[in-house]
């Protein structure tokens, strides 16, 4: 399948959850384990409960990217707006939070969350993560919620992201990662790719690849390991037959916050 096909299934996908507003994940209502508990309720409390609703993340990229008040920090792939809301509030008034999606249902959703929250300090753009809507060194920090290992140029993703770092910003995503390989059957699925399992990078291959887009002070640091009892469901929807693969798929899938760091300036 081309770049072009799978990034056709993936914003149908997406735009159907948005127009549902359905308490689905990333991989849908039958798993759960991985877009469950992710957030406190005193931390959602004064966000529309739609952009709630319809966060499809594996992580808690806000929580973990320590944002300070005055920064400019950009949400890639930023669905129902979720974590764009929350890093305003972070940011403050003299920040700016920024969300990229590419799904019209989304953004559309998005825009309608930020008018329930009265916050002013947010702007969601259309476009792909894979080419930011955004100048040169423009961006202090770039979060992620289970965004980066839908695409098929995960490589231009990360070059993109630095691109638009400012020289000392920081990149600190959330994002499932695979802990060792699997089949090629598991690995082509587009419904599992789409489902946010099948496009993961390996946690070695994604520390290469941040550090050939350019990155230093790397890190990978599990926040949940998923077992074959989570990921049933999906496993069978994807027409995959369970006890072929469960000995493969358990375990070796993980959520993970990946932090990294563009170099700061020469003389700084």
């Amino acid at each position: 399948m081309s770049e072009t096909d799978l990034k056709e299934v993936v914003k149908k996908k997406y735009g159907a959850l948005a127009v549902s507003r359905g308490r689905e994940s990333c991989c849908g209502s039958s798993c759960d384990p991985i877009s469950a508990n992710l957030y406190p309720d005193g931390e959602t409390a004064e966000v529309p409960a739609q952009a709630v609703a319809a966060s499809l993340g594996c992580g808690n990229p806000t929580a973990l990217a320590e944002l300070k008040l005055g920064e400019v920090v950009l949400d890639l792939g930023s669905g129902g707006g979720l974590d764009v809301l929350l890093s305003a509030r972070r940011v403050g008034p003299t920040g700016k939070a920024y969300g990229l999606d590419m799904t019209d249902e989304m953004l559309a959703l998005s825009r309608q969350n930020q008018a329930r929250a009265g916050v002013s300090n947010v702007e969601f753009l259309k476009g792909e993560i894979e080419a930011i809507p955004l100048p040169d060194d423009s961006v202090d920090v770039i979060i992620s919620n289970c965004v980066i290992n839908l695409s098929a140029d995960k490589d231009r993703v990360l070059r993109e992201a630095f691109r638009v770092l400012k020289p000392g910003g920081r990149f600190a995503v959330s994002d499932v990662v695979r802990r060792r390989p699997v089949s090629e059957d598991i690995r082509r699925s587009v419904e599992l790719w789409a489902g946010c399992v099948a496009g993961a990078l390996e946690e070695s291959e994604y520390r290469v690849r941040l550090g050939n887009a350019g990155f230093e002070d790397i890190q990978v640091e599990p926040t949940r390991i998923y077992h074959v009892a989570d990921a049933e469901a999906f496993l069978r929807e994807a027409g995959l037959n369970l006890a072929n693969v469960a000995a493969e798929v358990d375990g070796a899938f993980m959520s993970a916050f990946v932090r990294a760091r563009k170099p700061a300036a020469t003389g700084q």
